[in-house]
């Protein structure tokens, strides 16, 4: 299976979620899912950003995502894989492997 590389997006701010009081927050979120897939797929490459839903967009589609978390239409921290919504708000690190390995990543076998 060829694996098409992973385009993560972390949208966020740096207030805590009303809704996710005890969870991490939207950078932390962000440091912790680049670590852990750097981990479970090492030399698999993947682009990852984030982006501040409170900072200066320039890209419409990073505004129209930060309207509509604003909106409260989503939760933050919103978590996408190539344009495919994987989470949001308190963030589960399964459905972002499912989603990894659906687009051929293979997680590094423990010895």
């Amino acid at each position: 299976m060829t694996t098409s590389k992973a385009v993560i997006e972390i949208y966020g701010a740096d207030i805590i979620c009303a809704s996710c009081v005890n969870a991490p927050s939207s950078k932390d979120t962000y440091e912790w899912l680049q670590a852990a897939i750097d981990r479970k797929y090492p030399n698999q490459p993947f682009a990852i950003r984030y982006i501040d839903i409170e900072g200066e967009l320039s890209d419409d589609r990073d505004a129209d995502y930060a309207n509509r978390i604003q909106e409260d239409e989503f939760f933050y921290p919103l978590v996408l894989i190539n344009d495919e919504v994987i989470g949001e708000g308190y963030i589960q690190i399964k459905p972002v492997y499912a989603a990894l390995e659906k687009l051929g990543y293979t997680p590094e076998e423990k010895a």
